[in-house]
C-alpha cells in the first residue's frame, strides 16, 4: 500500500513515516509540505492513501483534498488536532475517506491507513461523536443551538425518501456503528444491513459512510449528546 504524507511540519511527517515504514504491507512513497505539493505528488506517484494535514501554507488541506479526489483514485485521510472543527467537516465534504487524530496511537494510524486503503471509510464511534460534538459547539454561539441541534430543512426533507428501516439504519450509522453492530442492534443479518446502507446511500446521493455521518448530523438525526453505542 503506497502512502503520501502531507504536513507542513517536517517532524510530524518523519514520525508518521517511521511508524508506517516498519509495516511490511505499507510503503511511504512521498512527502509534501503543503497542498500544492501534495497535488503534484499524487499526480506523479499515484499513492493509494494520502495522510492530509489541514492548516498548511500555499494551499490548505481542504482545497487539496477536493482536487485530489476529483483528479485521482487516491483516498485521503484528514489528520486533525480539532483546532478548527469546520475544517474537518469541510474536508469530509471535499471527499476525504475519513479522519484521524494527530495524537492517535501508532497502531490506530496503521489500521486507519489499511482500512482506507482497502476501500473502507474511517469511522470510529468514539471519534465520530467527538467530532460531531466539537462541530456543533464550534458552529454557533447561540443558546438555541447549544440546547438542541437545528436540523437543515433540506436534509430533513430528504429523509422522506427512506423507508422506516433505512431511516433507522442511517441513525445508527451516523452514531458510528459498524454493519455488525447495527445488525446486532436491530436483530437482523449483517447482509441485510449492507443492503439497507447501500440503498440509503443511493437514495440520498451519498458517496460513502463518512458522508452519511455528516448527513445524519445535518438532518438532525444525531446530536452531540447521542451515545455512540446502543
Amino acid at each position: 500500500m503506497r502512502i503520501l504524507l502531507v504536513d507542513d511540519q517536517a517532524m510530524m511527517r518523519a514520525g508518521f513515516a517511521m511508524i508506517l515504514s516498519v509495516e511490511d504491507d505499507i510503503e511511504v512513497v512521498g512527502q509534501a509540505a503543503n497542498g500544492a505539493e501534495a497535488i503534484d505528488q499524487v499526480a506523479a506517484l499515484n499513492p493509494d492513501v494520502v495522510l492530509m494535514d489541514v492548516q498548511m501554507p500555499v494551499l490548505d488541506g481542504i482545497a487539496a483534498t477536493e482536487r485530489i479526489v476529483a483528479q485521482s483514485e487516491s483516498k485521503v485521510i484528514i489528520v486533525t488536532t480539532f483546532d478548527r472543527d469546520d475544517y474537518l467537516f469541510d474536508g469530509l465534504r471535499a471527499g476525504a475517506a475519513g479522519f484521524l487524530l494527530k495524537n492517535a496511537d501508532p497502531s490506530v494510524l496503521v489500521e486507519a491507513v489499511r482500512a482506507v486503503g482497502h476501500g473502507h471509510a474511517l469511522l470510529s464511534p468514539e471519534v465520530t461523536m467527538r467530532v460531531i460534538a466539537e462541530m456543533a459547539q464550534g458552529r454557533t454561539d447561540s443558546s438555541e443551538r447549544s440546547s438542541g441541534q437545528q436540523a437543515d430543512p433540506t436534509r430533513a426533507a430528504q429523509l422522506d425518501l427512506l423507508t422506516e428501516r433505512e431511516h433507522e439504519v442511517l441513525g445508527l450509522l451516523g452514531r458510528g456503528l459498524s454493519n455488525a453492530e447495527i445488525a446486532a442492534e436491530l436483530w437482523v443479518g449483517e447482509a441485510t444491513v449492507k443492503t439497507h446502507v447501500s440503498n440509503l446511500l443511493t437514495k440520498l446521493h451519498l458517496r460513502d459512510r463518512v458522508q452519511a455521518v455528516v448527513f445524519a448530523y445535518e438532518a438532525g438525526l444525531i446530536t452531540p449528546g447521542t451515545p455512540s453505542q446502543g
